[in-house]
């Protein structure tokens, strides 16, 4: 995608954090903005000041681990605006813990919002993206946890890790039709995300995690010193501009990232393969191929 004036965006959680920064870089640029978020007081706000800004905006209430009401969401999104262009996967809860204290509501309410989010906004709107066959780009919002892991992390991190693995064969997969895909990956950045236990839904009531005041003071002081929304969304930018698979705004991860690759590799048997027992070789080929594709599509 070369020139965003006058295309469309649906972006989830977009009252606040790293969506309304998206809506913020991406307006100014002329694209229009639908913001979907569950708190309809802090949309209301977004969306105004957003039009106070000069951009188109509209909101709409929406639970994206709800697959009707995001079905519903993408019908409304396309009557107000005539067509989407761009998707902005966002919307994303956290909580932490020991995995032997989750509880079933624990897993439900984290992969439904992280990971079931993503996938009801792939189900809803990309068949409107394929049919409209213009330029389009989706933009799916994972996190550094999706790649390192840590303790009291493991439901947060096996959202995440699910949405790259997701976003990453999606790329390939919609490379033919000209749809671009790219996961985000941020640190720590300035937003409410921890405050998400404020809004838990009542079918999610089942709870191994109770966070003490005190623990959540603590998260406001690191996410205090997080980076600012806006940044994020400038570096998401350029990123679909020129269809990069991957958008990682924070520098101070390249240590850990070596780290983990290279204790990956040193783990890998120090010998050829079996050519009678893999078909390492077809699959190599078939993902070049699918990559040399993508590659076509940016020229």
């Amino acid at each position: 995608m070369q020139d965003l004036a006058g295309k469309v965006a649906f972006i989830t959680g977009g009252a606040s954090g790293i969506g309304l920064g998206l809506a913020k870089v991406f307006g100014a640029q002329g694209v229009k903005v639908m913001l979907a978020d569950v708190r309809q007081g802090p949309l209301d706000a977004a969306v105004a000041q957003l039009r106070a800004a000069g951009i188109t905006a509209e909101g709409l209430v929406v639970d994206v681990a709800d697959r009707a009401a995001m079905k519903a969401a993408a019908v409304a999104t396309v009557a107000a605006f005539g067509k989407v262009h761009l998707l902005f996967n966002n919307a994303g809860i956290s909580f932490f813990g020991p995995m032997d204290q989750a509880k079933e509501g624990d897993w439900d309410w984290m992969l439904g919002v992280n990971l079931y989010g993503v996938v009801n906004g792939v189900q809803a709107f990309l068949p409107h993206l394929k049919a409209h066959g213009e330029p389009c780009h989706i933009v799916n919002t994972a996190s550094m946890a999706g790649l390192l892991v840590g303790p009291g992390m493991g439901l947060y991190s096996a959202s995440k890790f699910a949405v790259v693995g997701l976003s990453n064969s999606l790329r390939l997969d919609l490379a033919p039709h000209g749809i671009g895909v790219s996961v985000l990956c941020p640190g720590f950045v300035r937003s409410n995300i921890h405050e998400a236990g404020k809004i838990r839904p009542a079918q999610y009531a089942d709870t191994g995690y109770h966070v003490s005041e005190a623990e959540m003071a603590r998260l406001d002081q690191v996410l205090a010193v997080g980076m600012d929304p806006v940044e994020v969304a400038e570096a998401v930018l350029p990123a679909v501009l020129e269809n990069r698979e991957w958008i990682f705004p924070h520098a101070e991860f390249q240590q850990e990232l070596r780290d983990l690759f290279d204790r990956m590799l040193a783990a890998l048997p120090n010998r050829e393969p079996d050519p009678g027992r893999t078909r390492i070789e077809d699959f190599r080929r078939a993902r070049r191929a699918a990559a040399a594709e993508v590659a076509d599509r940016l020229r």
